[in-house]
C-alpha cells in the first residue's frame, strides 16, 4: 500500500528542520516532544528509509529526508491555503519571501500592501539578509521567492529587474584628501559583493585601503558613514539623509554596475505565486522609479 503522510507530522518535519530543534517544533506546535518523535517514527516508517540522522546533539536530514522536506513544505502550504479560502484554517496560510536591507523601507511595505489586497487572509513571513544567504534559503525550500543582488552582466538565477551602478559613498563633508591614503573602508563583513567589488578596483588601481569598520548591518554601515569612520560602497537607493557621492570629490576609480534579479522556488503555491508579483512590481516601482528620478536630477 502506498503511504498516506500525515500533514501534522510533515509539519512538525518541516518546523523542527527550520527551528534545528525538534524540542522547540513542539514547543511552538503544542505538543510534547515524544509526540513529535513518534510522528518522525511513523514518517520514517512509512518512507521505509531513514530520514534523518544524528549530527551531535541535533537531528539533521538525510538525503531521502531532504527529499521529504521539499514535497512537505510545499504539501503544507497548499493545505493552509486550501483551508484559509474555506474559512476553515485555525491560523492563516503563509509565504516566504527574502531580500536586502536595501529594500526593507520602501520595497517591502509596497509589496506586503498590494499582496495584502489580494490575499487578506494570508500570514507573509519576510527574511532580510544577505545575498548568499537569500539564495541559499530559496534553494534549501525555506522561502517561496526573494530579490537579491549579482553581478552585472553574469549569467544567475532568476530574472534580472533592474541594473544599478555602485558608487563610493560617504558623509557629504567627509573630505580627508584626495583620495586619502589608506582610503578607511566601511563594509559588510565577508562575504559581499559590494565589498568584493570596492576591493578589486581600489586593487586594480594600486589604491591603498584599510578596514575602519565591518558590520552585518546596513543602519550600522550609515551609522559610521555619518559619523565620519570612512566611505563604503552601495548603490544610491535610499540614501540616508547626509550621505552621498564622494567618489568623484576623493578621485577614486568608477565602479561596475550590480543588478537585482528576481528568484522563485521551483514550484509555488497560487499565494506565493502573487506574493513573487507583488515583489516584482514593487521593485520596479521603487528601485526603478528612484533611479529615474536620481537621473532626471
Amino acid at each position: 500500500m502506498r503511504p498516506t503522510f500525515d500533514i501534522d507530522a510533515l509539519r512538525a518535519m518541516v518546523v523542527g528542520t527550520e527551528l534545528k530543534s525538534f524540542a522547540r517544533a513542539a514547543a511552538q506546535l503544542g505538543r510534547s516532544q515524544s509526540a513529535v518523535s513518534m510522528q518522525l517514527k511513523k514518517l520514517e516508517e512509512q518512507s521505509g528509509r531513514p530520514l534523518f540522522r544524528r549530527d551531535g546533539r541535533g537531528l539533521v536530514p538525510t538525503e531521502a529526508g531532504d527529499a521529504l522536506l521539499a514535497y512537505a513544505r510545499r504539501i503544507i502550504a497548499l493545505h493552509d491555503e486550501a483551508a484559509a479560502c474555506l474559512g476553515a484554517a485555525a491560523e492563516p496560510a503563509s509565504v516566504r519571501m527574502g531580500l536586502p536591507q536595501d529594500l526593507f523601507d520602501d520595497v517591502m511595505p509596497d509589496a506586503i500592501e498590494r499582496f495584502a489586497r489580494r490575499r487578506p487572509g494570508v500570514h507573509v513571513e519576510v527574511r532580510a539578509g544577505r545575498n548568499h544567504m537569500i539564495e541559499e534559503e530559496l534553494r534549501a525550500g525555506r522561502l517561496d521567492t526573494a530579490v537579491a543582488f549579482f553581478p552585472a552582466g553574469v549569467d544567475r538565477p532568476g530574472t534580472r529587474l533592474v541594473s544599478l551602478p555602485m558608487r563610493w559613498l560617504g558623509a557629504k563633508n567627509f573630505r580627508p584628501g584626495a583620495p586619502p591614503q589608506p582610503i578607511p573602508l566601511v563594509l559588510f563583513d565577508h562575504p559581499c559583493l559590494f565589498r568584493q567589488a570596492g576591493l578589486r578596483t581600489l586593487d586594480a588601481k594600486g589604491l591603498r585601503w584599510r578596514l575602519a569598520l565591518t558590520t552585518p548591518s546596513l543602519p550600522g554601515i550609515w551609522a559610521a558613514l555619518r559619523s565620519g569612520q570612512g566611505i563604503t560602497v552601495r548603490t544610491m537607493h535610499r540614501l540616508p539623509p547626509g550621505i552621498g557621492d564622494v567618489g568623484r570629490d576623493l578621485a577614486l576609480p568608477p565602479l561596475p554596475a550590480i543588478e537585482l534579479r528576481l528568484m522563485t522556488a521551483s514550484e509555488l503555491s497560487p499565494a506565493a505565486a502573487e506574493l513573487s508579483d507583488s515583489l516584482r512590481g514593487a521593485v520596479e516601482r521603487r528601485v526603478g522609479e528612484g533611479r529615474s528620478k536620481r537621473r532626471a536630477a
